[in-house]
C-alpha cells in the first residue's frame, strides 16, 4: 500500500469504523462506508508483493466492482482486467465443452449482464487502493496482536507495535489465514472438502482468448484434480494445479519438487507444451487452503467479510463476489444501525446466515456433484458440470435481484439454496450406492 497513516508507535487513534485487513473485502468496505461519510482506519500488514488467486470472475461480481466505481469497460481499457464470455473445460483426451450463461438471461425480465471479465489482481488491487486513498481511508502499515473486548462487543484493537485502535464498529477482513474474530471468539466453521494447495504462474502467449479454461484428467476412483488457463492480460495468462494437500505431500515424500510437481500435471495436456519451454514468468507460486465458513459472522459491533468469514472453492469464480457482497452489506448495516451503536441480534443471525448459506451452497455442491467421483462416474463430467453450473448462476442471479436483507428475504433464500443442496446430496448418495463408471469422456 502508499499512503501509509502516520501512527507513532504505542500511540491511541479512534475513527468511526477500524477494518482489519486491505485485501479485496477490506478495501472495498473501507470505500463504501468513507464514501457514506465515515472515518475509516484500515490496518494492514506492509504490502506484499505477491498475486492473489481469483483471477476469472462470476457473472455476478462486475456489478459489485461497478458499485465502488470500477465499471468493466473501464477495467478493460486500463488493461486491468479481459472479457470473460465462457468456461471450456478441456479433456487429456482432447473432447471439451462449453458453459455461459443462456442468452434468455439478458432479455427480459431478467436483464442480466452476459459478459464478466478475468483481472489481473496486482493491478485491480492497485485500482482499489487508489480508490481507497481517494475517498480518504487511513491507511495503517502494522498487523492486529490482541482485541480487546467485552463479551460480544469489541472495544478495541492493538497492533504489534503497541498501538490501540478504538472505535464504535470493526471489520474483520483479515482474510483465511488469520480471520481475527473468527479465532477471537472461537466461533465454529463448518469444512466442506480436503486441505487443498494451488499452484500457479504467468506465461506469455500470443492469440487472445476470452474465457476460461479447465482442463482435467478424471480418475474413476480419485477426487477431482484440475488445471486453469485465465487470460489475465491481452497476452498474459495464469496457469494454475489445483490438487489436494494429501495428494502433493505424497508427490514430495516420492522425492518431487513443487514446480516438478507443477510441470508433470501441465505436461498431461499439449497445449502447455509451448508454454513450458518460456519457463514462465517469475516463480511458481504456492498456496494452501481448505474451503470453509464460520457459523458466526457478526457480532455486536463487528462483523467479517470476504475469505476471514467463508472461503469459496476457486473452481466456482465465486470468491471475489462473496468478497465483495460481504463488503456492501456490512457497510448498508453499519450505516442503518450507526446511531443505535449496535447490530439487533436478528441482523447479526440474518447476516450470518446469508454468508454461511451462500458458502455452503458453492462448496457443497461443486464437491458432490464435480470434485468426488460418483456423480460424474456415473452421468459423466459435462452433465456434472451442467448440473452444478445452471443453479450456481441462476443463484447469483436471484441474489442480485432479491437483495436480501430482511428476514422474508433471507429465509426465502435459505430455503432455495437448502433445496438445491438436499438434491445435490439425494442424488450423490444416489449415485454412490449404485456406481456405473463411464469411459473418460464427457458425455
Amino acid at each position: 500500500m502508499h499512503n501509509p497513516g502516520s501512527v507513532k508507535q504505542g500511540s491511541s487513534q479512534h475513527c468511526d469504523v477500524n477494518v482489519i485487513g486491505g485485501g479485496l473485502g477490506g478495501k472495498a468496505v473501507s470505500i463504501h462506508l468513507a464514501k457514506a461519510g465515515f472515518k475509516v482506519i484500515c490496518i494492514e500488514p506492509a504490502a506484499s508483493v505477491e498475486q492473489s488467486v481469483g483471477e476469472s470472475l462470476d457473472w455476478s461480481a462486475p456489478g459489485l466492482l461497478s458499485a465502488l466505481g470500477l465499471p468493466m469497460e473501464q477495467l478493460v481499457r486500463s488493461q486491468t482486467a479481459t472479457w470473460k464470455r465462457h468456461v471450456t473445460v478441456k479433456m487429456r483426451d482432447g473432447f471439451s465443452v462449453r458453459y455461459g450463461p443462456s442468452q434468455w438471461l439478458g432479455q427480459k425480465p431478467f436483464h442480466i449482464e452476459l459478459r464478466t471479465l478475468h483481472v489481473d489482481r496486482l493491478k485491480l488491487d492497485q485500482e482499489l487502493l487508489d480508490l481507497t486513498c481517494e475517498q480518504g481511508v487511513k491507511l495503517v502499515h502494522d498487523k492486529v496482536a490482541a482485541v480487546e473486548r467485552d463479551r460480544n462487543r469489541v472495544c478495541a484493537l492493538v497492533t504489534a507495535d503497541g498501538s490501540r485502535f478504538a472505535s464504535p464498529w470493526f471489520i474483520d477482513a483479515s482474510g483465511i489465514g488469520s480471520s481475527v474474530f473468527g479465532r477471537e471468539f472461537q466461533v465454529p466453521a463448518v469444512y466442506s472438502g480436503p486441505p487443498k494447495v494451488a499452484l500457479w504462474k504467468y506465461f506469455p502467449v500470443d492469440e487472445v482468448v476470452e474465457g476460461t479454461t479447465i482442463y482435467v484428467d478424471p480418475s474413476p476412483s480419485k477426487y477431482l484434480e484440475w488445471v486453469w488457463e485465465i487470460p489475465i492480460q491481452t497476452k498474459v495468462v495464469s496457469v494454475g494445479y489445483i490438487l489436494t494437500g494429501a495428494a502433493i505431500k505424497a508427490m514430495r515424500a516420492d522425492g518431487l519438487t513443487v514446480e516438478e510437481i507443477f510441470r508433470r500435471q501441465l505436461t498431461k495436456f499439449s497445449r502447455f507444451e509451448n508454454l513450458l519451454q518460456t519457463g514462465g514468468r517469475g516463480k511458481l507460486k504456492v498456496t494452501s487452503f481448505r474451503c470453509r465458513a464460520y457459523s458466526k459472522a457478526a457480532g455486536s459491533n463487528w462483523m467479517m467479510v470476504g475469505e476471514a468469514v467463508s472461503m469459496v472453492d476457486p473452481i466456482t469464480s465465486n470468491g471475489v463476489t462473496a468478497a465483495l457482497r460481504h463488503a456492501g452489506e456490512a457497510a448498508t448495516m453499519i450505516q442503518k444501525f450507526a446511531s443505535d451503536g449496535a447490530l439487533p441480534c436478528r441482523e447479526q443471525a440474518l447476516y450470518s446466515a446469508r454468508i454461511l448459506s451462500m458458502a455452503n451452497f458453492f462448496n457443497g455442491g461443486i464437491e458432490k456433484i464435480v470434485y468426488e467421483p460418483p456423480v460424474r462416474n456415473r452421468i459423466g463430467l459435462a452433465r456434472s458440470g451442467t448440473i452444478y453450473t445452471g443453479p450456481a448462476w441462476s443463484v447469483n442471479a436471484v441474489y442480485a435481484r432479491l437483495k436480501p436483507e430482511g428476514l422474508f428475504s433471507t429465509t426465502l433464500l435459505g430455503l432455495l439454496l437448502g433445496a438445491f443442496r438436499a438434491s445435490a446430496w439425494t442424488f450423490y448418495q444416489f449415485c454412490k450406492m449404485t456406481p456405473t463408471t463411464l469411459s473418460s469422456d464427457l458425455t
